[in-house]
């Protein structure tokens, strides 16, 4: 496993991450699989965990934290974030002070740590001036609640305003963003990833398979895999990237992959780590055999030759696209 600064800050990240979003805990077959799996991940290098307070009404932050106990706490590195309604009154969702504040309090007792080592905002709270929301996590910070702090899903101008916030105020800086990104939404690359890289701010995106396309799993003009996730999710973002131009795509990309002596999911993680400013990627897995295989990209060097073949392939313009 290879590591990687969280931009220019001292934080190092397996290049390689786990996230909790499609943790299965259904049933103890379901779970004992989870805890395989993330024991599989530590045993292999991956020192960064991430959840949310959302997964699961925080069923997926207590999970978490029962298997990291057994780990030691300077071994890893977790995060989890805030925003999304966890009650049904007024202040129970969002980003301001008071939603923030006991937030981190419910997630430090769920994952039972003392503190955090990243910290997200899950999206943009346009009810809370962004003032209130950079000066919480600052005092988070100050209070050693948590370590380093970022934003999951924000767009340009909102990223811009909160760096200009924290500069304004003196606060203590932002360090990470977690948006989206692979080879298939690329928006981040036109605006973003520049911000970043000026403000030397880390990046660790999810969804790097494309919420699962980039595994070279689903076929054009073939039957949905049995149990796979376009047949169960409930948003299913999955379906409406099943086009027929991807597939295409895709089976283009699966080619290259073979002729490397590799397969789709190694190619795609690898293609995604080739920018410097990327620190980790967060993947998900359901058993240890796809975690066993994504491990593979760490390191996976995709020859020149290749990237132009797969620079042709996904053919990409900037675009806009809504963010969150």
């Amino acid at each position: 496993m290879n590591y990687r600064n969280v931009g220019k800050w001292g934080l190092k990240v397996s290049e390689i991450a786990l996230g909790s979003w499609m943790t299965n805990l259904n049933g103890g077959n379901a779970v004992d699989i989870a805890k395989d799996t993330l024991r599989l991940g530590y045993e292999n290098g991956i020192n960064f965990f991430d959840c949310a307070d959302a997964y699961s009404g925080g069923a997926a932050e207590q999970f978490l934290g029962n298997v990291l106990k057994e780990f030691p706490r300077s071994s890893y590195v977790v995060s989890s974030k805030v925003f999304f309604p966890m009650g049904p009154g007024p202040n129970d969702w969002g980003l301001s002070r008071k939603h923030i504040f006991e937030q981190i309090d419910r997630s430090l007792k769920n994952l039972q740590v003392d503190y955090l080592d990243m910290y997200f905002c899950h999206r943009f709270d346009p009810t809370t001036p962004i003032e209130e929301t950079m000066q919480a996590l600052s005092d988070l910070v100050a209070q050693g609640k948590i370590l380093y702090y970022g934003v999951s899903e924000w767009s340009p101008v909102q990223l811009t305003k909160a760096l200009s916030v924290i500069k304004e105020l003196g606060l203590r800086p932002m360090s990470v963003i977690q948006p989206q990104y692979n080879m298939m939404d690329r928006f981040i690359e036109d605006e973003i990833m520049g911000i970043c890289e000026e403000n030397g701010l880390g990046i660790v995106p999810f969804s790097p398979l494309s919420q699962g396309l980039l595994t070279g799993k689903y076929k054009k003009g073939q039957p949905l895999p049995q149990g796979s996730r376009a047949t169960h999710q409930a948003d299913k973002q999955i379906n409406r990237l099943l086009t027929d131009e991807n597939l295409d795509k895709v089976d283009k990309l699966d080619k290259i992959a073979q002729e490397l002596g590799t397969n789709l999911s190694v190619l795609a993680l690898a293609w995604t780590l080739r920018k410097p400013v990327i620190s980790s990627l967060i993947t998900g897995a359901t058993k240890p055999s796809q975690l066993e295989n994504n491990l593979a990209a760490s390191g996976f060097d995709i020859p020149k030759d290749a990237m132009e073949e797969i620079e042709a392939i996904l053919d990409y313009h900037p675009f806009v696209r809504k963010i969150g």
